[in-house]
C-alpha cells in the first residue's frame, strides 16, 4: 500500500528503483549490501514489515526477523554507501496509556509483539546508521492495500451490521499523504524521529461512521462496543494518537486533516453507486 505510493510520488521527480522478495530479501544481509553496493543509491526506504499484529504473537521470531533484522540490515547497506535510510515505524511501540498525544521524545513502551519488533527496529538503525529518518505513523489506509476504510465500507455495502470499537483512539492517515510528505522531508534534509499521520484524532466507531456516510451508505446500522468485545491475541493500544510535534516546532507543513484525506480516498475508490 504505502510502497506503491511511494512509487507513483517520487519516481516523477527522481530516478527510482523498486525491489521485493524475491530480488532481494532484507533479511539477508549479504543481498542487501551486495544491492546497495550494485545501485549506490542515495536513499533507501524500508516499506517493508511483517505488519500482520496478531500473528505476530505466534510467530515472534518473523517478526523480529523482519521489523528488527531486516531494518538493520537495510542500514548498514545504507551506511556502506553513505546514503540515507527512510524507514516506517508505528504508534505501537507506545503502551497506549499516556493522557495526550504522544510526543517523539516520549519513552516507548510496546505491550505486543509487533510494537517491540518494531521498537527493535527502530534502535538497531540508530546503531548502524546515523544518517537515517524514522517515520512513525499510524492507522494507515490507501487504495493498494487492505485496511479498515475498506474493509468497514465492504461490510456496509454487503448490509451487514457493524460493530466497532469506540474505546480507541488514534489518527487515520492516507498512505498518499505519506508518500508525499516523505519526499517533502528527504529534501529538506530531515534526520533523526518524527511522528508523521494525518491531523486530528477519532475513535474507530467515529471512522467507521464518517466512512459509510462518506460512501453513500449511512443508513448502515453501526453498533459502538468496547475493546473487550474483541478479544485479540495482540494488545491495542488504547491511545494511538501522535503529535507531529517535530514537523510543528521545525516549521514543516503538517499533513492535512484525516477527514479531508479519508473523505477524498472513498469518494475517489470506494463510493458506492445506488
Amino acid at each position: 500500500m504505502l510502497g506503491t505510493d511511494l512509487l507513483e510520488t517520487i519516481r516523477d521527480v527522481h530516478e527510482v528503483l523498486d525491489f521485493d522478495i524475491p530480488e532481494i530479501d532484507i533479511t539477508s544481509l549479504e543481498e542487501c549490501l551486495s544491492a546497495a553496493a550494485k545501485y549506490r543509491p542515495e536513499v533507501i526506504i524500508n516499506s517493508a514489515a511483517y505488519t500482520r499484529v496478531d500473528d505476530c504473537e505466534t510467530h515472534a521470531d518473523q517478526a523480529f526477523l523482519v521489523n528488527g533484522e531486516g531494518a538493520s540490515n537495510l542500514a548498514q547497506a545504507a551506511a556502506a554507501q553513505k546514503a540515507l535510510l527512510v524507514h516506517y515505524s508505528t504508534d505501537y511501540v507506545f503502551d497506549g496509556l499516556k493522557q495526550g498525544a504522544y510526543l517523539e521524545e516520549d519513552t516507548p513502551n510496546p505491550q505486543s509483539i509487533y510494537g517491540k519488533s518494531k521498537l527493535s527496529g527502530e534502535n538497531l538503525i540508530r546503531g548502524c546508521s546515523p544518517n537515517h529518518l524514522i517515520l512513525r505513523t499510524s492507522w494507515l489506509f490507501g487504495k493498494n492495500g487492505p485496511n479498515f476504510i475498506r474493509t468497514i465500507v465492504g461490510a456496509a455495502a454487503n448490509g451487514q451490521q457493524l460493530r466497532v470499537v469506540n474505546d480507541q483512539q488514534g489518527s487515520p492517515t492516507y498512505s498518499k499523504d505519506l508518500a508525499a510528505h516523505t519526499l517533502r522531508m528527504i529534501e529538506a534534509d530531515c534526520r533523526g524521529t518524527y511522528h508523521v499521520t494525518n491531523s486530528q484524532a477519532c475513535t474507530w466507531f467515529e471512522l467507521a461512521g464518517r466512512a459509510v456516510e462518506w460512501a453513500g451508505l449511512q443508513n448502515t446500522p453501526i453498533v459502538p462496543v468496547s475493546t473487550s468485545a474483541f478479544p485479540r491475541p495482540a494488545r491495542r493500544p488504547s491511545n494511538s494518537v501522535l503529535a507531529n510535534a517535530r514537523l510543528q516546532r521545525e516549521g514543516l507543513p503538517l499533513l492535512r486533516s484525516w477527514q479531508e484525506a479519508a473523505r477524498e480516498y472513498i469518494e475517489q475508490n470506494l463510493k458506492h453507486k445506488s
